[in-house]
């Protein structure tokens, strides 16, 4: 017990920081997902590896819980309504629709296995569909990871769409377990009228609440300026915006609390919030969405630290040859089952753009966390319920995560032309009505003359710099332009430069 100090737990936090961030530097190099690094770097530390001892899983669901509450904030602030408003329509139906198919579809075979003598699992209906039901949610935090690594870019608005799937299936995988859980512990039966209704009180009040709980940190927000103004305080814009920054934590929190109050879906609640506030003209917003970035980040690892400590690999090996079946059928039957036929109304989505969503079903850190309320619920055989998770998310890191580049090359879903934003790392104030713009030159830009000053650019546009290869060049007017010069534009005006990029589309 004497180990037990807080300088100790301290020096065995920072290692464990340290010591992820510096492995999942590396990560990309190998194809592996981050979270998987991370994972790793838990269990290494843990009670097989160093022997760190922690089983406490009231704590655990609790770090998950304030984790998965910021993570999916973070998600909903970056969710632009311009992008995701093409694929709206089957990213919401993959998040409801296809969680569902997933866990009845995953529930049955789980029934399935348990009804045979060989094997070491004993589950009735119920405690199969909450096996599969935490599991149901994906993960795509990692493939991204890895896509934007490699500056890979997806063809049929595929990117858009995972990511609205990702940010907005977790609370449907959560209702589902709760319901299950419930079901389970009071002996009910399991009605689809009670399900329904479940859902429906869920989703409205998760809704409503993250829809006005935006809106009123938007007031809040208004208001902070309006004291600073009247008041006289001159706080410098770094100081604003890590306060407002603060606010908006403080409000995402209090979110999920009033909202899980109201017997409301907390995690969709602040989700929804997170877009609200992310369409919303925000002081200094390049700023916040950075520190909020950075508190995602610090979640992320923090958590996937912790699950990784949680875990006693031993106990995966008693449950390792049904993991393997549970999860090889999740990949190959149970995930792409559930998005052809929830995607099969929606025709104009090709086979191929189904075939690689199917692929991309990563499990992560949420059924990870969802699979510790069975364990606090004392539901029996809980204890298998979460190595199994356990053990299918590792698989299906290893066999996805790791395969995500490749499948998309072989489906050709790869967009070569897709051009990557730059902004040569200049940022500008939110304020300032200016925005930066880069164009990389060819022969027919030049066709008119290959010096500066003969570039035809619209008024109100100034170059401010020139890369060629690997060097940075300060323009002047006499300067001499070559094809494959980008430039960095400055425009008064958020409008296209239509006389160029009018040539360049049609080059």
């Amino acid at each position: 017990m004497d180990f037990i100090t807080s300088e100790n737990i301290l020096l065995i936090g920072s290692m464990l920081l340290i010591a992820g961030v510096l492995v999942g530097k590396l990560s990309y190099r190998f194809g592996l997902p981050l979270l998987l690094i991370f994972l790793l770097v838990g269990m290494a530390f843990g009670t097989d590896g160093l022997g760190i001892q922690f089983s406490d899983m009231h704590t655990a669901q609790f770090i998950g819980m304030v984790a998965l509450c910021i993570i999916l904030f973070s998600g909903g602030l970056g969710t632009k309504l311009a992008s995701i408003k093409p694929v709206i329509v089957p990213g919401l139906v993959l998040s409801t629709a296809g969680v569902l198919l997933t866990a009845l579809i995953t529930g049955l075979f789980i029934l399935w296995l348990s009804d045979m003598e060989w094997t070491n699992i004993h589950f009735a209906f119920l405690p199969s569909l909450l096996l599969a039901a935490t599991m149901s949610s994906t993960d795509s935090a990692s493939v991204f990871g890895i896509l934007g690594s490699q500056k890979v870019a997806l063809r049929n608005h595929l990117r858009p769409m995972l990511e609205l799937e990702s940010g907005s299936n977790d609370p449907m995988a959560y209702m589902l377990t709760i319901i299950l859980i419930e079901a389970i512990t009071l002996g009910g039966g399991l009605s689809a009228g009670n399900i329904a209704v479940e859902l429906i009180l869920q989703f409205g009040v998760g809704g409503a609440t993250g829809f006005v709980m935006g809106k009123l940190t938007l007031w809040l927000i208004s208001a902070y300026r309006r004291i600073g103004r009247s008041s006289g305080n001159q706080e410098d814009a770094s100081q604003a915006t890590s306060m407002i920054s603060i606010l908006m934590i403080g409000c995402v929190f209090f979110t999920f609390a009033i909202t899980t109050a109201l017997a409301g879906n907390g995690y969709l609640a602040v989700y929804i919030c997170g877009i609200v506030l992310g369409n919303a003209t925000l002081p200094n917003h390049r700023g916040i969405s950075k520190f909020i970035d950075g508190m995602t980040w610090l979640a992320q690892i923090v958590v996937f630290l912790m699950l990784g400590l949680l875990v006693n690999p031993h106990e995966m090996i008693d449950v390792a040859v049904v993991s393997i079946m549970i999860g090889i059928f999740m990949i190959l039957v149970g995930r792409p089952l559930s998005v052809f036929v929830s995607l099969a109304p929606l025709r104009k989505i090709s086979t191929r753009s189904k075939l690689f969503i199917s692929w991309v079903g990563l499990r992560g850190a949420v059924p990870i966390i969802f699979a510790t309320y069975p364990v606090v619920a004392n539901i029996e055989g809980a204890g298998q319920i979460f190595n199994i998770v356990f053990f299918v998310t590792l698989l299906s890191l290893l066999i996805q995560g790791t395969t995500v580049i490749a499948s998309a090359k072989k489906l050709k879903l790869i967009d070569p032309d897709a051009k990557e934003d730059d902004d040569f790392g200049v940022e500008l104030a939110d304020d300032i009505p200016t925005s930066l713009q880069t164009l990389t030159l060819t022969e027919q830009h030049l066709a008119g003359g290959n010096i500066l000053r003969d570039m035809q650019l619209p008024a109100g546009s100034l170059v401010m710099m020139i890369r060629r290869d690997s060097r940075y060049i300060v323009p002047n007017g006499t300067r001499k332009l070559l094809p494959g010069d980008t430039l960095l534009i400055i425009r008064e005006e958020k409008k296209l430069l239509t006389v160029i990029t009018h040539t360049d589309k049609h080059q």
